[in-house]
């Protein structure tokens, strides 16, 4: 559970940058259709190069053929659905502000265990019993619903339907059941037949029919991207796209077979927060949370901690 923990939080380090680099492509007046299409495009030969070497190109090919419509469907909710909302929401408010209010996540992913399953050994066999919402969880999710509260009502300066608020809001939403949906679908998907690598990079692979459609979009919509969005794209898809995605997701595979700890893992990316606080402010300039925002950020990150101490 220790090593999860660390592979989480070190995960939610290299996440940062997403929040980070979105919003300064945004103020460049890069579109976010190119941030986020290019990620995974970029992405894609990455893995391919590391794969490769491995020589684990292969198996995963056999293991798409056998369900390839679960594989491309759970793959674009996974990331598709979960990053093109995200990159879109850069454009509503502060990296910081994002990356807090994306913490949601961690209570949509809570509210799925319900939909999912774990293998029990009992003297009849093996039998598949429905998990439980993980309700120690969630009691410690409130209180980092109550600081992304905090948080977007100081950004839409009291007024919490303010349209702009409302828009970034609903992208993250997108995006924060999108995450852990197409990830724990993948998991029980694949089983112990891929490793973290294989899966990554077999998900980025069978979201690329949406991830081009976005790519066209972006091209007809409004040209072909800058120099600089392209090297930004690039940083984001080494970072977020292999390091942290790999990193997070071999958390995930560490306790996939627990709901509750896996909730806790989940909860790790709380630790975005304050990564992309102190790198947006303090690298580039991002405007700095005020009082209310600041009790927010502290929120969201106390129930992080509480939520990790009470499993361990």
């Amino acid at each position: 559970m220790i090593r999860a923990l660390i592979l989480g939080i070190a995960a939610s380090f290299f996440f940062a940058f997403t929040f980070i680099l979105n919003k300064q492509m945004n103020v460049s007046g890069g579109s976010w259709l190119f941030s986020s299409s290019l990620r995974y495009i970029f992405t894609l030969p990455l893995l391919f190069i590391i794969l490769l070497i491995k020589r684990d190109v292969l198996d995963v090919v056999k293991n798409i053929i056998k369900s390839p419509l679960k594989w491309v469907v759970w793959s674009t909710v996974g990331f598709g659905l979960f990053y093109a909302p995200l990159s879109f929401a850069a454009a509503y408010g502060s990296s910081w502000l994002i990356a807090g209010t994306w913490q949601i996540t961690i209570i949509c992913g809570a509210l799925m265990s319900p939909l999912f399953f774990k293998t029990v050994e009992t003297d009849k066999g093996s039998i598949k019993v429905r998990n439980m919402l993980p309700k120690k969880a969630l009691l410690m999710s409130l209180i980092i619903l109550i600081g992304i509260f905090l948080m977007q009502f100081e950004q839409a300066k009291g007024d919490i339907l303010n349209v702009k608020t409302f828009l970034g809001i609903s992208a993250v939403i997108v995006g924060a059941i999108s995450y852990p949906l197409g990830n724990r679908k993948m998991m029980e998907l694949c089983g112990n037949d891929l490793n973290t690598f294989q899966r990554v990079f077999g998900m980025t692979l069978c979201s690329m029919p949406f991830w081009i459609i976005i790519l066209f979009s972006g091209v007809l919509s409004v040209g072909m991207p800058g120099e600089s969005q392209l090297i930004e794209a690039f940083i984001v898809a080494v970072f977020s796209g292999i390091i942290a995605t790999i990193l997070f997701f071999k958390a995930t595979d560490i306790v996939k077979n627990n709901t509750r700890k896996l909730a806790v893992i989940e909860s790790t990316q709380s630790g975005e927060v304050i990564f992309t606080l102190l790198g947006g402010v303090l690298i580039f300039h991002d405007k700095a949370p005020m009082i209310l925002a600041t009790v927010g950020i502290f929120l969201v990150v106390t129930g992080m901690i509480l939520n990790s101490i009470m499993e361990m």
